[in-house]
């Protein structure tokens, strides 16, 4: 088998979790790929490292081009999500570790540099020695964006569990509720401070801007439950990005929205809801 083929879904792997889009990283393998074919291979020694050096220079020069392009989206950018049953890991989470729609969102504050010395070594454990050759900076360069990274993503996230029993319960618990409409029991499974994200990407309509406290989310999940939830259009668990989320289904086989959540003491503190059909597309096909 051809090197690049044997490495491709690593580095669908690394390319993702660079991008946060899978159209962009799709875009990222088809020019590494091209690069592949017209290097002088005799003198690659190492082609998994020689790949990823290319396709993080190039997820690299995308990043920057990506954080104007996301300054002016409107409303909230959230990542293109990855789905998969819950038996079976989705394709592009097996290789590394997982990375939750709620990481790449909190990964988004970061800069192109911290975001691929983190991603790199944190998630692939690649060496700072092969990351620095790939951003052309020093190891210990190299080893402070990615503390500083490791930092910020801390600081910037939303308390959530490393109980995976914890998050199954609740989000089957939040399904339920809104599948019925039952705003007693949201409350119960909603944090107080609970955040709802929305990313409609101005084609669908979606808030503009976070939705704060349990209150208000609790009436919004319960009037969309009212508005869209039924036997034809469901609320259904499957793994997003490897932990349980949901996906609504907007007819039979067509994704209309992904729900993605953490979970900390019991409650969701935080809903990522992708339903902008541009970053869905991908799911729909499949």
């Amino acid at each position: 088998m051809d090197a690049f083929q044997a490495e491709r879904r690593y580095l669908a792997a690394v390319a993702y979790r660079l991008l946060g889009s899978v159209a962009d990283a799709e875009d990222v393998l088809q020019e590494a790929w091209l690069r592949w074919q017209s290097a002088d291979r005799s003198n690659i020694a190492e082609p998994r490292a020689y790949l990823t050096t290319v396709v993080t220079r190039l997820c690299y020069d995308q990043l920057g081009s990506a954080r104007a392009r996301r300054e002016a989206y409107f409303g909230e950018w959230l990542p293109e999500p990855l789905l998969s049953a819950e038996d079976s890991p989705a394709e592009l989470a097996e290789v590394g570790e997982a990375v939750s729609v709620a990481m790449l969102a909190v990964m988004e504050q970061l800069s192109p540099a911290e975001r691929a010395a983190f991603v790199l070594h944190d998630v692939f454990a690649v060496g700072f020695e092969e990351i620095a050759s790939a951003l052309d900076r020093s190891p210990e360069a190299t080893r402070q964006l990615a503390s500083r990274a490791r930092r910020r993503v801390r600081d910037g996230g939303r308390r959530s569990t490393v109980d995976p029993a914890e998050h199954r319960q609740v989000v089957t618990a939040f399904i339920a509720a809104a599948t019925g409409g039952d705003l007693m029991t949201l409350m119960e499974v909603l944090d107080p401070e609970v955040v709802w994200h929305a990313d409609g990407g101005g084609i669908v309509s979606a808030g503009r801007r976070p939705l704060f406290g349990a209150i208000h989310v609790g009436r919004l999940v319960r009037k969309l439950s009212e508005r869209s939830l039924d036997a034809r259009r469901p609320l259904v668990p499957m793994l997003v990005n490897g932990e349980l989320g949901a996906v609504w289904y907007a007819e039979p086989g067509v994704v209309g929205g992904v729900l993605a959540f953490t979970v900390a003491d019991g409650r969701i503190t935080s809903a990522y809801v992708m339903v902008n059909p541009e970053k869905l597309t991908h799911l729909s096909e499949a």
